[in-house]
Parts: C-alpha cells; sequence; structure tokens
C-alpha cells in the first residue's frame, strides 16, 4: 500500500523560498516506491518547488478568473506547477459550503484536494464530499510533540474506519503533534496512509536527517 508524507511549510522562516529548497531537496533525495512525498508550500515558492518535488498550495479560494485581487485562483496555482491544494486547515478554517465550493474548483483545474478536519463528524460531512485525501488534527496539539496518533489512538483509529466505510478510495492521514518514526508508523498501524506534519522537519536543525527518520516509520 503506497503511504504519503506530506510536509506542510506554512509562512514559517526555514519554510519560504530559498530555505524550503532545501526541504525539498532532501525530500526528493528520500522518496522511494511506495511512499509519496509531498510539500504544501506559500503560494509564491510553488513555481520554484514544484521543479525538485510534488507540490501542492496550502490554500486556493473557490473563485474563477476574474476580479478577485488578493484571492487564490486555482488555476494559478495549477499552471505555477502544483499537483493539489490543502483545504480547511486548522489555521484557515472553512464552512462546509466553501469547502464543498473548493473541493469542486479544484477538482475542475485538475489539482487534487487535501481536506483537513479537527473532528469525526466534521470529517464524516468532509468525506462524502469524496475528496482524494482527508487528514485528521487536534489542533491543541499542532505544534506540540505530542502526537495525535500517540494520545488519541481510539479517536484516529475511528477517524481511519469511518473514512474507509464512506468512500475506500479516499487517502486518510494523520496530523498534529507527528515528531518522529515511532509516531508515523503508529498512525499507520491505526489505519492511516500516512502523516501530515510541519515542526518536525521545517523547523529540524538538519530537515534532511528528519525526513529520513519519518520515512523509517513507514516500513510497517
Amino acid at each position: 500500500m503506497k503511504r504519503f508524507l506530506v510536509i506542510n511549510t506554512k509562512a514559517k522562516k526555514n519554510g519560504v523560498a530559498r530555505r524550503v529548497e532545501t526541504i525539498a531537496k532532501a525530500a526528493r533525495k528520500y522518496s522511494k516506491k511506495g511512499v509519496e512525498i509531498i510539500l504544501a508550500v506559500q503560494t509564491s515558492d510553488i513555481m520554484r518547488i514544484s521543479k525538485i518535488v510534488t507540490t501542492y498550495a496550502q490554500h486556493v479560494d473557490p473563485i474563477p478568473y476574474g476580479s478577485y485581487t488578493g484571492w487564490i485562483l486555482p488555476e494559478a496555482v495549477k499552471q505555477a506547477g502544483a499537483k493539489g491544494t490543502l483545504i480547511n486547515h486548522s489555521e484557515h478554517k472553512l464552512d462546509m459550503k466553501d469547502i464543498k465550493k473548493t473541493i469542486i474548483r479544484a477538482r475542475e483545474v485538475g489539482l487534487k484536494t487535501l481536506v483537513c478536519t479537527s473532528s469525526i463528524d466534521e470529517g464524516r460531512k468532509i468525506a462524502r464530499l469524496n475528496p482524494d485525501f482527508l487528514a485528521f488534527e487536534d489542533p491543541q496539539l499542532i505544534g506540540t510533540k505530542k502526537s495525535v496518533s500517540e494520545t488519541e489512538p481510539e479517536t484516529v483509529k475511528r477517524f481511519a474506519d469511518m473514512v474507509k466505510r464512506i468512500n475506500p478510495k479516499i487517502i486518510s492521514l494523520c496530523g498534529a503533534g507527528i515528531a518522529d518514526a515511532n509516531d508515523v508508523e503508529a498512525a499507520i498501524r491505526l489505519g492511516t496512509h500516512g502523516v501530515l506534519l510541519s515542526t518536525a522537519v521545517v523547523s529540524a536543525k538538519s530537515p534532511s536527517l528528519a525526513i529520513k527518520n519519518l520515512i523509517g516509520g513507514m516500513d510497517v
């Protein structure tokens, strides 16, 4: 079964502009058969990073071409090289109506959709919209060293089972506090296909070693 490591660089100092290239090159180095590493980057970095590794936008807006100053057009990130986009991250929450609109617009232009959810109830509603990925994250654990797969294993398992029951084609991910290979292994054993994380790589002294370690947890 294919595994996924999704690294969200957010707007962190080490995750933008030239510094994000270090992370992208490490991701390319440790990509291997059966494991896909994806970087979700700032819109301004999509063009350069998409030439190195599979790249997603951190957000797009459900708009068509037109007078939308300051909004992010799905076609624009697609043409810049993005293969997909995050939607509804806990740091950029949307209501269900806009989640649906964004999934539809992304699908229209050929972007994969990775939608985040902070609860199983919300996740159940999103799963019925058939995104490509659905990631469960407890907002209280994001940026900490307490992983959701270790602190809430029963919840992660219920989430993975729920996604599989509604649509087995959706790729389920676990996020929040994922710090090392043990957390990754736990997430996969609980039924997910991989993890969504940020701090463990973007804030690491050596992003390359951090990615190498995390990938080691996928050999289960």
